[in-house]
């Protein structure tokens, strides 16, 4: 059976993408630590980062490292904390979170019920910040039905 994350890459399931390629997409949360709390999952279904084929690690960093960038544009934060648990979907996924402070990047803070509309914003100033750096991957905007999923 599919996991919930290859659901939404498929576009069974709704999602707000801000990038897709080949190899992976990128997403947000519908639990967000921070705005623009995003997770990039590869499509081949792997539970643990460990086991994936290195040329698919190599890419979901290539691609971590230039959403991270657009996060920094786009939302200003100190730093993008990079997070790799693994716990809640056995599908390996990479947790990007731009933050102020340190306290933001503890999952116990996560927002249960973000509207959706600070979400759609949150996704439309990403998705600008990674076209305006030169990344066609950052539209379309959807995938599947309207409302977002984790």
């Amino acid at each position: 059976m599919a996991t919930l994350f290859t659901r939404i890459l498929n576009g069974e399931l709704p999602g707000r993408f801000v990038w897709r390629d080949d190899v992976c997409g990128v997403f947000l949360t519908i639990n967000p630590l921070a705005p623009g709390h995003v997770l990039v999952v590869p499509r081949v279904e792997v539970d643990h980062w460990i086991d994936l084929p290195a040329e698919v690690a190599a890419h979901l960093w290539d691609v971590s490292q230039k959403v991270g960038q657009a996060q920094q544009q786009a939302f200003s934060p100190s730093k993008v904390a990079v997070l790799v648990v693994g716990e809640e979907v056995p599908h390996t996924h990479i947790h990007l979170v731009p933050y102020h402070q340190l306290s933001q990047v503890n999952f116990a803070n996560a927002d249960p019920a973000p509207s959706p509309e600070s979400l759609d914003a949150a996704a439309d100033k990403l998705r600008a910040a990674l076209r305006e750096a030169g990344h066609p991957e950052a539209g379309p905007t959807e995938a599947g039905p309207t409302e977002a999923t984790s």
